[in-house]
């Protein structure tokens, strides 16, 4: 989230990576920039940090300039249920140890921009990446907790894992569904612990008492959070092992 979530990455990153023995790190970089879609040079600064790929969600074309990014990079991904034509593809791959992982965003319809079928897109991704890799990593960027359970339970048994981003809020629901598939509903928001939800306080409490507000900018004071699952999985199967959540408060 904006500047402080890139500013948390840098210290928290490395060390988690470490720590855990972390072989590729996937982030939601959508409010990387200013709190709203991505620039080059903030995707560029998330890579310099230790994350390997990219996802994202309803705020991916919000900077018109990164349109062209899109198209060119195989390390950022938009959610696969945009319409055909649009810049960008929801879907990619990556490799580590001699391991190939695809990686697979996705965006929900409920309270959300009107796309197509985030089900019907899923099943059709899943196949294509089901081809090349048995380890597939899902970002489900929703609004509604029930879209994403109900998207957990309909490709559990086909992907690795499933986390879900878009509110900001980490659920304590992480868990290894009856199929074999890592699940937690939020991961969580990297930024500022103050304001709401990454945004400073005042202008948000306006809009909700008042209908009107000025546009909404980043919390810059105060501490900041980091929000991560670390999933160990069965290179051979594909099934995962393991899910652990980390909520991080308190980072300078």
């Amino acid at each position: 989230m904006g500047s402080p979530g890139r500013e948390t990455l840098k210290r928290c990153v490395p060390l988690v990576r470490d720590q855990y023995h972390v072989d590729i790190c996937i982030a939601n970089g959508e409010n990387a920039a200013g709190g709203f879609g991505l620039t080059a040079q903030t995707a560029d600064e998330m890579f310099g940090t230790g994350i390997d790929f990219i996802t994202s969600g309803n705020h991916i074309f919000d900077k018109r300039d990164f349109r062209p990014y899109l198209d060119a990079s195989d390390r950022v991904i938009r959610p696969v249920n945009y319409p055909p034509g649009v810049p960008g593809r929801g879907i990619g791959y990556i490799s580590a140890n001699g391991t190939t992982v695809g990686v697979l965003n996705v965006m929900g319809r409920t309270f959300m921009p009107p796309i197509d079928d985030p089900f019907r897109a899923a099943e059709a991704a899943v196949q294509e990446l089901t081809d090349r890799t048995k380890i597939i990593v899902v970002d489900v960027h929703a609004e509604a907790t029930s879209e994403k359970v109900a998207m957990g339970r309909y490709l559990d048994g086909r992907v690795s894992a499933i986390y879900g981003t878009h509110t900001h809020v980490q659920t304590a629901d992480e868990q290894i569904l009856p199929g074999g598939t890592a699940y937690v509903t939020d991961v969580g928001m990297t930024g500022p612990t103050d304001g709401v939800i990454g945004m400073e306080t005042g202008p948000v409490l306006d809009r909700f008492t008042t209908g009107f507000s000025e546009r909404f900018s980043v919390q810059k004071a105060g501490t900041k959070q980091f929000c991560a699952a670390i999933v160990t999985i069965d290179v051979e199967t594909g099934r995962a092992k393991e899910i652990k959540r980390i909520f991080q408060r308190g980072v300078p």
